[in-house]
Formats: C-alpha cells, sequence, structure tokens
C-alpha cells in the first residue's frame, strides 16, 4: 500500500483490471490521469473525438468481453461520449467511461462547462458514481468493472471532480474475485426437454448473449443432434456456420423477408441467448400463440409477445448439454426448413455474377464475403447498407460480423474496426459503411493510422441517407431532405496519408478489396451502389406469401 494521488490510484486500479488499452482526449480536468497513464502499463490512444473514443471501447468490449475504457473531461467533452456509451449499453457491450469533472468547491453555483454527469449518464449505464472521497477509488473502480462484465454487460461511468483527482491518497486496488457460473436447475432442463420432443416443427432462435457465453459449439451440437433448424438475429451471426444444413441465416428486418416463414410455421421457439432488443418478439410472434423456451444466463424480459413456457436459467452451453441428454426427438428438420434453406440460399447465389454497376448491394456484400476468410471480421455501421450486411453477409464464426443494433448508432464503423485491429492485428478487418456515416467519424482514420491499425473502410456511395430515403417512399412515395454531396473520398484519403480506390465496375470489386487488405496503411474504397434494390425489396417483402 503506498501513497499517491487519487488519479494515481485510478491508474493503478484500471492496471489491476487488466485495461490495457484507454480511448479519449486529452483535456483540462482530466491532466492529472493523464498524467499518472503516462507512468503505466496502459496505452492512452489519442482520438480525435470522444465519440471516436466511446465506439472503440464499445467494440473492444464487445469483442473481448472485457470493458473497454474511454476517457473524457468535462461538460462537451462528456457530452461527445454518450453516444457510444449508450450503444455498449444496448448492444451488451462492457465499457467503463471516465469524466474529469470540475473541483468540488465549484459544483454548488453556475460554474464553467459544469453539468450533473452523474445525472446525466445515469439513463444509459447500468451504474455510475462520483469519487468524492479518494479513499474510496479502488471501490468505486473494482464495482465499476464489475457490474460492466456482469451479464447482462453494460456501460458504466465514473466521474472524478479534479481536485479530487489532486488529492493524496492511501490505498491499493482490491483483488477481483472471480465469476462463477450458476448452472440451470434439473426440473427447468427436463421441462425444455419434454416440450421440444413434443413439438412438431421447432426453431431455434439465437441471439448475441449465446456469443457472450461462447455456447457456440455446444449450439451446434444441440442442434444437429436434435434436427432442429437454426435463426441467428443480427447480433447472433456465427454461433452456428452458415455452411451448416440446419442455419437458414438471418433474421431481423422490420420488412416480411424469406425468413420469417419459419416463424409462421413454427409451433416452439427456442430462444438460446435472446435478447427481445436485438428483435423484437412483435414481430415474429405477434398474437403470443407460439410456445417458447427461453436458454439464457438471466431470466426473460417482460413482453406480451414474449412469455416462455419455459426459463431455463444458468451456463447456456450447460444448460444446451443438459436439454440435449434429456431429450429423446426423434426425426429430421421439417420439409418446409430444408425447402426454405435452399430458396434463401439461392437468392444469396443469384448476384455472384451480377455486372450491372453502380453494383447492387447484394452484389457487394457477396464479393466481400469472398475475400474475407472464416475469422476475419466486418464492422457495419448503421443505414441502408446494414439492412443488406445483416441481411446477406453470412459467417462461421461469432464475433465476426459486429453489428450496432440494440442503439443503432451511426459513426460506430471506423472507430469499431481500430479496436477490433488492436485486438486482432492478425485478422484483415474492414469497416463497412455508407457515406453518411463515414462523414460522422472519418476523422478516426488519422487515429488509425498514428496507431498503426490497417483496415479497409468500404464506402457504399449514394450521396443521401439511403436508409431514410428508403423509408420515406416506402410511407409517403417521395423523399426529402435527404440528399448532399460528398468529397473526394479517393483524395480525402490520399490526404491523410492513406490508400484510396475507387471502384468503376463490377469486376473492379475483388481484385480493389484484395488489393486494399494487402496494404500496410489504412485503405478507403469508394464503392457507388444501386439502392434501387432497396424498394424492389420492400416490393418482394409485400408480396411475400409462405407455404405452409
Amino acid at each position: 500500500m503506498g501513497e499517491f494521488n487519487t488519479a494515481e490510484l485510478l491508474v493503478q486500479c484500471l492496471e489491476n483490471e487488466g485495461v490495457e488499452y484507454v480511448f479519449g482526449l486529452p483535456g483540462e480536468e482530466n491532466l492529472h490521469v493523464l498524467e499518472a497513464l503516462k507512468e503505466s502499463s496502459i496505452q492512452f490512444i489519442t482520438t480525435r473525438h470522444e465519440q471516436g473514443a466511446a465506439f472503440m471501447a464499445d467494440v473492444y468490449g464487445r469483442l473481448t468481453g472485457k470493458a473497454g475504457v474511454c476517457l473524457s473531461t468535462l461538460g462537451p467533452g462528456a457530452t461527445n461520449l454518450m453516444t457510444g456509451v449508450a450503444d455498449a449499453n444496448l448492444d451488451g457491450a462492457p465499457l467503463v467511461a471516465i469524466t474529469g469533472q470540475v473541483g468540488t468547491d465549484r459544483m454548488h453555483i453556475e460554474s464553467h462547462q459544469y453539468l450533473d454527469l452523474v445525472a446525466m449518464f445515469a439513463p444509459v449505464t447500468k451504474w455510475n458514481a462520483q469519487i468524492v472521497r479518494p479513499s474510496n477509488t479502488p471501490e468505486i473502480v473494482r464495482k465499476a468493472f464489475k457490474l460492466a462484465q456482469a451479464e447482462k454487460p453494460g456501460a458504466v461511468h465514473i466521474d472524478l471532480p479534479e481536485n479530487i483527482a489532486a488529492m493524496p491518497v492511501i490505498g491499493k486496488s482490491l483483488l477481483k474475485n472471480p465469476r462463477e457460473k450458476s448452472y440451470a436447475s434439473f426440473r427447468s432442463c427436463n421441462a425444455a426437454a419434454e416440450l421440444i420432443s413434443k413439438a412438431k416443427n421447432p426453431i431455434i432462435l439465437v441471439g448475441n448473449g449465446a456469443i457472450r457465453a461462447e455456447a457456440s459449439e455446444a449450439l451446434t451440437e444441440f442442434a444437429t443432434t436434435l434436427h432442429l433448424p437454426v435463426v441467428n438475429t443480427f447480433m447472433g451471426k456465427g454461433v452456428i456456420p452458415y455452411t451448416h444444413p440446419l442455419s437458414l441465416w438471418t433474421v431481423g428486418l422490420q420488412q416480411r423477408d424469406l425468413v420469417t416463414c419459419a416463424f409462421e410455421e413454427a409451433d416452439l421457439v427456442i430462444a438460446v441467448g435472446y435478447d427481445l432488443i436485438e428483435y423484437s418478439p412483435k414481430k415474429w410472434n405477434p398474437g403470443g400463440q407460439i410456445q417458447i423456451v427461453h436458454i439464457g444466463v438471466t431470466p426473460a424480459e417482460i413482453d406480451s409477445s414474449y412469455i416462455p413456457a419455459v426459463e431455463v436459467i444458468g451456463d447456456i452451453a450447460d444448460s444446451l448439454d443438459e436439454i440435449l441428454r434429456r431429450s429423446d426427438r426423434q426425426g429430421k428438420p421439417s420439409p418446409h426448413a430444408v425447402e426454405l434453406r435452399a430458396e434463401i440460399r439461392e437468392e444469396y447465389e443469384r448476384y455472384a455474377n451480377d455486372p450491372e454497376f453502380p453494383i447492387k448491394p447484394q452484389k457487394i456484400i457477396y464479393d466481400l464475403r469472398q475475400v474475407m476468410g472464416p475469422e476475419d471480421i466486418v464492422i457495419s455501421d448503421v443505414g441502408a447498407h446494414k439492412m443488406w450486411m445483416a441481411r446477406h453477409y453470412h459467417c462461421d464464426r461469432p464475433n465476426t460480423c459486429i453489428i450496432s443494433n440494440g442503439f443503432a448508432a451511426m459513426g460506430i464503423a471506423i472507430p469499431g474496426a481500430l479496436a477490433a485491429k488492436l485486438v486482432n492485428r492478425d485478422r484483415k478487418v474492414v469497416a463497412v459503411t455508407g457515406d453518411g456515416g463515414f462523414m460522422m467519424n472519418a476523422q478516426e482514420l488519422e487515429t488509425a493510422l498514428r496507431v498503426g491499425t490497417p483496415f479497409v473502410t468500404l464506402i457504399f456511395n449514394d450521396n443521401a441517407y439511403g436508409l431514410i430515403e428508403w423509408k420515406q417512399i416506402n410511407q409517403f412515395g417521395k423523399t426529402s431532405f435527404c440528399g448532399f454531396s460528398n468529397p473526394d473520398f479517393v483524395k480525402f484519403a490520399e490526404s491523410m496519408g492513406l490508400k484510396g480506390y475507387r471502384v468503376e465496375s463490377a469486376a473492379d470489386l475483388i481484385p480493389v478489396l484484395k488489393e486494399a487488405l494487402a496494404q500496410e496503411v489504412p485503405a478507403v474504397i469508394d464503392c457507388p451502389v444501386d439502392y434501387r434494390e432497396n424498394l424492389r425489396f420492400s416490393q418482394k417483402a409485400g408480396e411475400l406469401s409462405c407455404r405452409i
């Protein structure tokens, strides 16, 4: 136990938690923390905007299961963190946000840049606190990380006033107690097994909780042995390989799609690691008529369309193993499920050789999948391209397609890709974004160059907020306020010391992607996209009739 100032003790506690990186910006009110980080094993990564810092911490947490840490000063620095913090909280990514603050001697009066940050962050965090007694620092930091990483993971916030940060303190970091797994009751496993064995057309709906629980292998064995078709949410991609004959790929679009037919036939949905925020049950069980088995680490949320007949609460992989042992289900998946997979696959393959330019989104994503290995990572931004990425980019492994879906925040792709490359330096990483999302955090490409994280940013360029245009046309038959012009993205990239490419034909895309991925600096690809496909998809969705 030694004597430090509070900021130094805080950093010692971060080291004790195994923190590798702190993402953030320097400011007057966090100077003591920055000074302490200079002597630390932790690498401070200076970002160009606090939102970028929060998104980096967000994606770091989602990929590693360890809380990502972001740092800002007070006032506008703290408000800039909010979007990324909220995204992590709703998407179940562990994150610890640390903000500077005015001294405690100035909080009772109107003061320059002062906001009550504890009150401000309360709605977007699991827990937050201000350090007002230096000696409480180890307890606050330990509690912050414990809560951030506990199921369901999320964001927490620590506020450190500048006068408290400078105060001397005697203390040390606290021991970390290992997280023990909890296991489901035999009674619930028996009840689940009985329902599954009796069901005529059961289907598995798997979400991000199964990824967090590292239950991919158990889920694949469970589905294979019991001949159960599997559908994943946007955030559950790769829990079962997309090449598996029982995988029906992804559900979650607001409009009807082929995979929704599987739910219209189902008499039992086995929800594994599924969170309602990933895809509302009102979309796939509007009348509440389908029986549900909920398998998760935490109990089911309350929803009139999601009232489980059985809840199996405990370690997901263990629960699946126990239910499998107790099930005597015979037979094969329904013929309709087999036909449905073939139809979904046929539609996907239809765009393999499409020559049209601008390129259809389905073709862009098909080609991207061809150049990415099973372990390589894509980070999708939010926009019209996200709908196509969710629908058409399929995964062999968990956490190889990161999609913001709980909060669905634009601007996550580039900072998220930087974090992904930090965590997985030996893998290829691609940030997939629209031109709208690109311009929200393009400045973080300079950060990527500076810290040595070469990834590729693939821009779906349509000179508009394409997703909103899509919705406007569906609702009103016309568009408004969504168009804009863009800079020359190739020159933009080159001006920052990056590699820039422009796709000028459908045949260009694969060679350009391969060349860009081979670069030792970040690369940007400007790819014109034909979003007339959006309206064609809406028309097909409206005409869709399930053959049951």
